[in-house]
């Protein structure tokens, strides 16, 4: 369009301040609106020219910022077995739209995934050898950089190599393509742990780019649960002594995951399921107070542990209670202070008065989301049963009293009787139980998702 006057102002010859080549009307005539093309990138000029922000261009015009939609669904559960194999799909969508057009498709430069263990210690308990993570650093802050552990607490202990999962993908509205990642996870990793001193937390890092803007990191964290002798193992080189099934075909990376598996379960049912009775004496000081029986001593998370108590000694028991609780030790090169007490966990608890009780039981729980024993050159953690008798400083018959009455007998419980307490410790083993159970009490989910 041309001006009637002599010389044109400068905002007049200027192009569109979104670079569209047409000159552009200042603010303060409103017959021309607002341009509804997509603004480019940014040029030179040689004339001041009006610019319209971004915020206010999109309510002028209508536009949505574009958007796409990334999720990532862990095919079995969020629970492994380290040294099973991982696998993901990962789904890239444009999301459709009222107003679509085949101009409104999306880029996506690249996007790559990565396995990798978080390690954070309490400053209060943990002494850890300063580590030189200069070089880190510096990646860390470079928003072109795929780092997956990038704003979390802590070390990165344990990472897989990275997998480009595609370069320049390009999706039209309403599109999806989706991507398989697989990965085994190292076998000689720690188990996923959250405790009072020391914590692990596997993660998978799914890092992607639009063009022209920053890495955004989509996170899925699962967890690892780690049983000794499945390193040994190898896979059978004679397929003929192998256990298959002729009727399903599997890919190899799957034989060998099912058998991984199949190994794992028999090597738990053979740990777990030897019965043998073991008996120990319950004594205080003044004597004998009864015998405890139980049947085994090694377990998988989800049993239950059962125990029975026999009180048939001299000195009167009052009351008994049972904990099972989890022993977290830090190392002793690794102790903020030279013998700082060990951190203890409650997971059950059974209490019961049993004056006059010839017998009695217990059963606890082990709960499916707890951690299996392990030891690591920083911490380990242990399984036990923790007793507190309470006992009777006086015999069984002077706990009671006889009433006045004549006709009837009437005995009472005796208003303050002296009393004694000792505790004991018995270990047991907890080993990890088959994932997919585990699975069903998991904190996490099975799919995650994110928006760039």
């Amino acid at each position: 369009m041309a001006w009637a006057i002599p010389v044109p102002p400068p905002w007049v010859l200027a192009p569109c301040g979104y670079g569209h080549g047409h000159p552009c009307v200042p603010p303060s005539v409103p017959a021309q609106p607002f341009c509804s093309m997509a603004p480019p990138q940014p040029f030179f000029s040689f004339f001041p020219s009006p610019r319209v922000p971004s915020s206010l261009w999109q309510v002028r015009s209508g536009a949505v910022p574009a958007m796409i939609e990334v999720v990532a669904k862990l095919g079995r559960g969020p629970v492994f077995l380290a040294g099973e194999m991982l696998e993901c799909v990962i789904t890239f969508t444009n999301p459709l739209s009222a107003a679509s057009t085949s101009a409104s498709s999306e880029m996506l430069a690249w996007a790559s995934a990565q396995i990798h263990c978080q390690f954070h210690a309490s400053e209060n308990r943990v002494a850890l050898p300063p580590s030189d993570g200069s070089k880190h650093d510096v990646q860390a802050e470079n928003e072109t950089v795929f780092v997956p552990n990038r704003g979390e607490r802590g070390q990165c202990i344990l990472s897989t190599p990275p997998k480009i999962l595609f370069c320049d993908l390009r999706l039209d509205p309403g599109e999806s393509k989706s991507y398989s990642y697989c990965e085994t996870l190292p076998i000689d990793g720690p188990p996923s742990f959250r405790g009072q001193s020391v914590k692990y937390v596997y993660k998978l890092t799914i890092g992607c780019q639009r063009v022209n803007s920053p890495i955004k990191l989509l996170r899925v964290p699962f967890r690892v649960l780690v049983l000794h002798g499945l390193k040994d193992y190898q896979c059978p080189q004679d397929e003929a002594v192998a256990p298959s099934n002729p009727f399903l075909e599997e890919e190899e990376g799957l034989k060998k995951d099912s058998r991984l598996a199949d190994l794992a379960t028999d090597l738990l049912m053979a740990a777990t399921s030897r019965r043998s009775l073991h008996l120990y004496n319950i004594s205080s000081s003044r004597g004998k107070v009864g015998t405890f029986c139980i049947f085994k001593t090694v377990y998988k998370i989800g049993e239950d542990v059962i125990g029975t108590f026999n009180f048939s000694g001299d000195i009167p028991c009052l009351q008994f209670s049972v904990s099972l609780q989890t022993e977290e030790s830090i190392q002793e090169e690794f102790q903020r202070r030279r013998g700082q007490p060990v951190s203890f966990s409650t997971h059950a608890r059974h209490q019961e008065a049993c004056l006059h009780t010839a017998q009695s039981s217990f059963s606890l729980p082990i709960p499916l989301s707890s951690t299996p024993g392990f030891t690591t050159n920083i911490v380990s953690l242990k399984w036990r049963l923790h007793f507190e008798f309470v006992t009777s400083g006086e015999s069984a018959g002077t706990c009671l009293v006889r009433g006045s009455q004549p006709e009837a007998v009437t005995w009472t419980g005796v208003e303050q009787i002296e009393v004694d307490t000792f505790s004991w410790d018995l270990p047991i083993k907890v080993l990890p139980t088959n994932p997919i159970l585990a699975s069903y009490v998991s904190q996490f989910s099975s799919t995650n998702s994110i928006t760039i």
